[in-house]
C-alpha cells in the first residue's frame, strides 16, 4: 500500500472520470502485437525491513572513489570542492527553488543563474552564456545544431567537420543527434603524431560546404589544440567554429577559445560543482556571441528593472522557446540543471579570479611532475604535446586495462581509463589525470607502480 495507495474503488473512480473501462484501454493506441502479455520474471515482493537490507547490499558493492588514489578522468574530473558549498545550495531558496518561469517568486534562484551565465561568458571569453545544458556531451550536440541555425541561409552546407580529439562519448552523442537528419554529413578529421588536430586534413575537409568545425582542447588525450590557427580556418571558409572545453579548469592557465576566435564554446562543470560518482547530472555549458544570442539553446537569463526602478531577473527572449515557439523552438531543451550550475557559481566565487588561477597552476604543475617521471621510462604517448593536466601512456604491454587492473589489484591505485574501451587501435593507451587532490607520495607511487609492475616496465 506504500508503493501503490489507490484502491479498487480508487481505480475505478478515476477511469470512470475519463471514460474507460479498464486500465487496458488506457493502453489501446498501443497495437496488441508488441504489448509484453504475462508476468514479469521477478522475485516476490519484499516487505519494508526487508527491501532496505536488500538495497543496502547493493549499495555495498561500490567503491567510493575517496577510498582509492584514482587518476580517473576523461571528461569526469575530481576536484576539491569546498563543504561550504554544499552548505549554501543546501539553502531553501535554492534547493527546493520554484520554476524561473514565475520570477516573482524565483529571484533568487534567477539572480544565481544570472551571476552564473555572467561566470561562464567570462571563463569562455564570449558574450553570452545560458543557463546551463544538461552535460558537456548535449551541450556538443545542441552547438551542433546551433550552428546549423547560423548557416541556415546558405543551404549548400551541410558537412559537419569534427576532430577525432573530441571526446569519443561527446562525438556518439553529436552522431546520434545527426542521425535523423538527413541534411546535414558527419565527417572526421584525424590526429597527427604530435596528438592534435591534423590541420591538412582539416584543410581537405573544409570548404564551402563546411557548417562547422569542431575541436576539443586540452583534446581527449590531454593536448593543447592550436586553436587560434583551428578557429581561423573555419573562419576562412565561413564554417562556424566551435570547442569543446571538458576540463574547466584549464580556462584558468589557457586562453580561452573565445578570445582565439571560436563562436561557440561548450564544456562541463561537473568535477567543479559536486563528485563525480553523484550519479547522471553534469553541468552543461555554452557560451556565443552577442550576434548568436537569439539561436543559442536553452533558458536564458536576464537583468531588467521594474516599474519603480528596482533591479529584477526574469527569463529572456523567451519567444525561443518550446513553450512558446512549439516546434519552431531553437532547440528541445526546455529544463537545465539549475542545482548543479548553482554549485559550479558558489564555488566559483569563492575561488574568484586568482583563486581560479592558482587551482590551474597547482593542476598543470603535478601533472608536469608526474609527466615527467613517466617520460624518463619511455612511457608517453605524446611526449612533445602541450598538456594541461591529463596526458596518455603508452603502455608497451600492449593491454592497458589489464596493466590498470593488476595495478590496482596490487597497489589499490586506479592508474587511469584505458582507452581500448572506446577504440581497438587506442588497446594499449592509459588516459592518467592528475589535479589538486593527488600528493606527491601519491605520485611517486603510481611512478612506483609502473616500475614494479612487468608489464608496465618500458622494453
Amino acid at each position: 500500500m506504500r508503493y501503490l495507495p489507490h484502491t479498487p474503488q480508487d481505480v475505478s473512480t478515476m477511469l470512470d472520470v475519463i471514460g474507460a473501462r479498464s486500465i487496458d484501454d488506457l493502453f489501446s493506441s498501443i497495437p496488441r502485437s508488441i504489448r509484453f502479455d504475462g508476468r514479469l520474471d521477478m522475485e516476490p515482493a519484499l516487505d519494508e525491513a526487508a527491501l532496505v537490507d536488500h538495497l543496502s547490499g547493493l549499495a555495498g558493492k561500490n567503491r567510493a572513489l575517496s577510498c582509492s588514489v584514482s587518476f580517473l578522468g576523461a571528461g569526469a574530473y575530481a576536484h576539491v570542492v569546498p563543504t561550504a558549498v554544499d552548505s549554501v545550495i543546501s539553502r531553501g531558496e535554492f534547493f527546493t527553488a520554484y520554476t524561473p518561469y514565475q520570477p516573482e517568486v524565483s529571484q533568487g534562484t534567477l539572480q544565481t543563474l544570472f551571476e552564473f551565465q555572467t561566470m561562464v561568458a567570462e571563463l569562455m571569453g564570449l558574450d553570452v552564456a545560458n543557463a546551463s545544458l544538461y552535460d558537456g556531451a548535449s551541450a556538443c550536440a545542441e552547438a551542433v545544431l546551433m550552428a546549423q541555425r547560423i548557416v541556415a541561409r546558405q543551404k549548400q552546407r551541410r558537412k559537419v567537420v569534427v576532430s577525432t580529439g573530441l571526446h569519443p562519448e561527446y562525438l556518439e552523442t553529436i552522431r546520434t543527434y545527426l542521425s535523423g537528419m538527413d541534411d546535414l554529413d558527419l565527417v572526421e578529421v584525424g590526429l597527427g603524431p604530435d596528438g592534435t588536430t591534423d590541420l591538412c586534413s582539416v584543410d581537405g575537409a573544409l570548404g564551402p560546404e563546411a557548417v562547422c568545425l569542431f575541436v576539443q582542447s586540452p583534446n581527449f588525450f590531454g593536448v593543447v589544440e592550436p586553436l587560434a590557427e583551428l578557429g581561423r580556418r573555419a573562419k576562412d571558409v565561413g564554417a562556424v567554429s566551435c570547442c569543446a572545453v571538458s576540463e574547466l579548469t584549464s580556462l584558468g592557465l589557457l586562453e580561452p577559445p573565445g578570445r582565439l576566435g571560436f563562436e561557440i564554446v561548450v564544456g562541463d562543470g561537473l568535477g567543479m560543482a559536486g563528485p563525480v560518482s553523484l550519479g547522471g547530472p553534469g553541468v552543461g555549458l555554452i557560451a556565443t556571441t552577442e550576434r548568436n544570442k537569439r539561436v543559442l539553446p536553452g533558458r536564458l537569463v536576464g537583468r531588467t528593472l521594474d516599474g519603480e526602478n528596482r533591479v529584477g531577473y526574469v527569463l529572456t527572449l523567451a519567444a525561443r522557446e518550446q513553450h512558446i515557439r512549439r516546434e519552431k523552438a531553437t532547440s528541445n531543451i526546455c529544463s537545465n540543471q539549475s542545482l548543479m550550475a548553482v554549485s559550479l557559481a558558489v564555488h566559483l566565487s569563492l575561488l574568484g579570479r586568482q583563486g581560479f588561477k592558482h587551482l590551474a597552476r597547482l593542476n598543470y604543475s603535478k601533472a608536469k611532475y608526474l609527466r615527467e617521471k613517466l617520460a624518463e621510462r619511455g612511457l608517453l604517448a605524446h611526449p612533445q604535446a602541450l598538456i594541461y593536466n591529463e596526458f596518455a601512456v603508452k603502455v608497451p604491454a600492449g593491454d592497458a586495462a589489464l596493466v590498470a587492473r593488476r595495478i590496482f589489484e596490487e597497489y589499490g591505485v586506479l592508474a587511469g581509463v584505458p582507452l581500448g574501451r572506446f577504440s581497438q587501435e587506442w588497446k594499449d593507451l592509459l588516459l592518467v589525470n592528475v589535479t589538486e587532490r593527488h600528493r606527491r607520495r601519491q605520485l611517486d607511487a603510481l611512478v612506483e607502480a609502473f616500475d614494479r609492475f612487468p608489464q608496465t616496465s618500458a622494453q
